[in-house]
């Protein structure tokens, strides 16, 4: 792989990183490159709660639990098994934009990630990994943009939590 055109995909096991692996597949394919797919993963409680009290024990299991989530993102995307490319998967611990743009590392790579989540809050409570990485490869870095059923299932669950109703009401 090292000779070869990579293309680097963020997976979390979400819709949209699984949109993402499949779309990275295609450009794979199409321009016979081959694909690193990548989960980021950190402690509980992030890389400051656990430098302050260190527990080997729990970061080797959030480890196999990164690779179990990585494999399972793998297999949901792929039943056969096989998506038709040389397919690398790697858990690397640390935040998600900051492995990404490091594994993105050569210029002729293409870091393929999902557009995340809208909405001002979501962006206050947790920055962007897509911006993060747009503004930071050093490679051209392909969007997906979010899935119609993923905007469909988030206006569902937005109007189930300020308990809207579902459809509107019928005009008279």
């Amino acid at each position: 792989m090292s000779e070869q055109r990579r293309i680097v995909v963020g997976v979390s096991g979400s819709l949209g990183s699984l949109a993402a692996l499949h779309r990275a597949v295609a450009e794979a394919r199409r321009t016979d490159a081959a694909l690193l797919a990548v989960l980021a993963w950190v402690p509980p409680g992030g890389e400051y709660s656990f430098r302050r009290s260190p527990c080997p024990p729990l970061v080797s299991a959030c480890r196999d639990a990164a690779v179990e989530r990585m494999l399972a993102a793998v297999t949901e995307a792929f039943p056969t098994g096989d998506p038709g490319v040389p397919l690398e998967c790697v858990a690397v611990r640390g935040e998600p934009g900051v492995v990404l743009v490091g594994a993105a590392d050569r210029s002729d790579d293409l870091l393929v990630v999902g557009a995340g989540r809208p909405g001002p809050l979501c962006r206050l409570l947790r920055p962007s990994v897509t911006s993060y990485c747009v503004r930071r490869a050093g490679c051209p870095v392909l969007t997906v943009p979010r899935l119609a059923l993923q905007r469909e299932l988030a206006e569902v669950q937005r109007r189930n939590t300020w308990h809207l109703p579902l459809e509107p009401a019928p005009s008279r």
